[in-house]
């Protein structure tokens, strides 16, 4: 293995149960904020068929498009290979790495939601999420 002058990118992994609203909400905006200065993956432990409709339609009213994102099953590797990984109420599900920045937000779930009560949930993601990047080191793009 070769030794770079390059710093490896930091990374984070969103989780909640079926990748389908928080977690995806919150990897649109760490994508969007921080201009691809961050490796972002998101995950569930039961994904769902698809994105929650109104929560792309409440990224959409912030100029983020997370239509082309699928929910995805939540895999120990991505968990392994994320610098920082943040819970959104997925319990028990997800693996434990020692020197992990583990973090559980809690958030209202948007299932079922219609969007007056899912845009409170996704500016308490936007407002975490900047947070985050500070954390990370990464100074945001908006």
């Amino acid at each position: 293995m070769s030794e770079t002058s390059t710093p490896a990118k930091p990374s984070a992994l969103f989780v909640c149960v079926h990748n389908a609203g928080r977690s995806q909400m919150a990897a649109g905006f760490l994508r969007a904020l921080s201009g691809g200065a961050v490796d972002v993956r998101s995950a569930g432990s039961m994904p769902a068929e698809q994105i929650n409709p109104v929560a792309v339609e409440a990224m959409l009213e912030v100029g983020i498009d997370i239509r082309g994102e699928k929910p995805k099953v939540l895999e120990p590797v991505a968990v392994e290979a994320s610098d920082a990984v943040i819970t959104m109420g997925c319990g028990d599900a997800c693996p434990y790495y020692p020197g992990k920045n583990y973090q559980d937000w809690e958030l209202d779930d948007p299932a079922g939601q219609g969007i007056e009560a899912i845009r409170p949930i996704r500016d308490e993601i936007e407002r975490r999420v900047r947070g985050l990047l500070t954390e990370l080191g990464v100074e945001p793009v908006a």
